[in-house]
């Protein structure tokens, strides 16, 4: 069987890397171990889930790996770059410039339209969008009859396909998703999710969620289970199903059975 070229790439390039990644909060009797020495590598043209109890340490691994919490040990690399060694105002460029971010709260700014809200991190970066790109991620999401559209003037689910579309156009080297689906109904969510999973597929896109929901975890290639600060677990090829029985084992305390 011959590889494609796609296929090939997810076993070789790495967009995201975290090695022997620690997390503590607190000391002494207070401390808590949000992450134990968590190495794993993020694929390039690849959708990964993260899941895991609550109190696992799934957002907390998202959010080192993103650059938007610090690590108390180990090693994060965005592509090339090791972020523990990058000053704040280095960290703050590598955010802007090579990773994209689709949260829970859709976080438009109300006064824009829904164009000027997907060009506002390229804007502020003083950057032009490619046109022919931007055009492609607005067809993909379905939008371009809403670009001229204020947020109060749009669903749920429209205002989070400005955000997923705000996260594609200027093209980052990987997408980071916290729940991205947690505030739309089944439909809309379904919505988009496929787009992500559409954009991965289709347009080479590096895309890393969390997500607490077996259906949401079924668009993505693979599944990394954490508990109690660890990763125990991975799922290539998920199903809803497949995704939930591995839920199931986990106990009250995270732990696996």
């Amino acid at each position: 069987m011959t590889t494609s070229p796609l296929a090939a790439s997810r076993t070789t390039a790495v967009a995201a890397r975290a090695t022997e990644l620690s997390k503590i909060y607190g000391q002494g009797e207070t401390q808590v171990v949000a992450l134990d020495r968590v190495s794993v590598d993020f694929h390039q043209a690849e959708f990964t889930a993260i899941m895991g109890p609550s109190g696992s340490g799934k957002s907390t691994l998202m959010h080192c790996v993103a650059g938007l919490d610090t690590f108390s040990s180990g090693s994060v690399r965005i592509g090339d770059t090791e972020l523990g060694s990058l000053k704040d105002k280095q960290l703050t460029r590598l955010r802007r410039d090579k990773i994209g971010f689709i949260f829970q709260a859709f976080n438009l700014l109300p006064t824009l339209t829904a164009l000027e809200n997907i060009t506002l991190p390229m804007d502020i970066a003083g950057r032009k969008p490619d046109r022919q790109w931007l055009d492609t991620v607005i067809e993909m999401v379905g939008l371009s009859g809403r670009l001229g559209h204020r947020p109060a003037q749009l669903s749920g689910g429209q205002q989070q396909r400005v955000a997923v579309a705000r996260a594609l156009a200027s093209r980052p080297d990987i997408i980071f998703g916290d729940e991205p689906t947690g505030n739309l109904d089944s439909r809309s969510g379904a919505e988009v999710l496929g787009f992500l999973r559409n954009s991965v597929r289709e347009l080479g896109q590096t895309v890393v969620m969390v997500t607490h929901d077996p259906v949401a975890a079924a668009y993505a290639d693979r599944v990394v289970f954490l508990a109690d600060g660890r990763i125990v677990d991975e799922m290539n090829a998920p199903t809803a199903d497949s995704v939930l029985d591995r839920m199931k084992r986990f106990d009250t305390k995270g732990r696996t059975s």
